[in-house]
């Protein structure tokens, strides 16, 4: 008799953004996941017979829907805003606090819980830019929390799967960059697929924390 793998029971934050719904959909294809969670402020429009949805406006509060979030031994955290236009208080905010806040009540609930963070390509925590330097504090926090494994991943240019709801429009114009952005500079350049398949393939390892740049995101995919 085969050896019986291992249920996959995953939470997903972002998911009416780009990088949440292209890993949603990547993850509604996987016949490696068995159970989805998406948390949001609003629905994706999306349904699926593994798939669940709860609302939820304050993401700095979990406590009307903690008992809804154990069990799950993944998080793919693709939930964010971006610095352009964003003052210095509001950005530390939306992406070390209530990145920190999230990741810390999901430890809390569930012991054995991979953690992925979208983070981004720059990333540094004594970087010169501030976003980097935020960006590389949580990904350093996010390190030293009980939970199982940690991956922060760091994309640079990623590909849309076609028919994303969410995907900015200025992607249709730019994306024949792509072929010659992933040859000249491969470390900058992945494809929502790549992203998203890597994300599922880190629940096959073991007590890892681990920074995966754009080279290292399309290797793991590959597994």
């Amino acid at each position: 008799m085969g050896k019986t793998r291992n249920q996959h029971h995953i939470i997903i934050t972002g998911a009416t953004g780009m990088v949440g719904e292209g890993v949603l959909m990547q993850c509604l294809n996987s016949t490696e996941i068995d159970h989805i969670l998406v948390i949001n402020r609003k629905p994706c429009a999306y349904t699926h017979p593994k798939l669940k949805e709860i609302i939820h406006s304050d993401f700095f509060d979990f406590s009307a829907i903690e008992n809804q979030l154990s069990g799950y031994n993944a998080c793919f955290f693709c939930l964010g805003i971006t610095s352009v236009g964003a003052d210095e208080e509001t950005y530390y905010k939306m992406t070390y606090t209530l990145t920190m806040h999230v990741a810390q009540t999901f430890s809390k609930l569930n012991s054995d819980m991979t953690f992925c963070y979208v983070s981004g390509a720059g990333t540094h925590a004594n970087g010169r830019l501030k976003w980097a330097q935020v960006k590389g504090k949580t990904e350093n926090d996010l390190t030293k929390l009980p939970f199982q494994q940690v991956f922060n991943f760091r994309p640079g240019f990623i590909k849309p799967l076609p028919g994303q709801k969410y995907a900015h429009p200025f992607y249709q114009y730019i994306n024949w960059l792509f072929p010659i952005g992933r040859t000249i500079y491969p470390n900058g350049f992945c494809t929502m697929a790549e992203l998203g398949q890597a994300m599922i393939n880190t629940l096959s390892h073991q007590e890892e924390r681990r920074t995966l740049n754009g080279k290292d995101i399309i290797a793991l995919a590959k597994e």
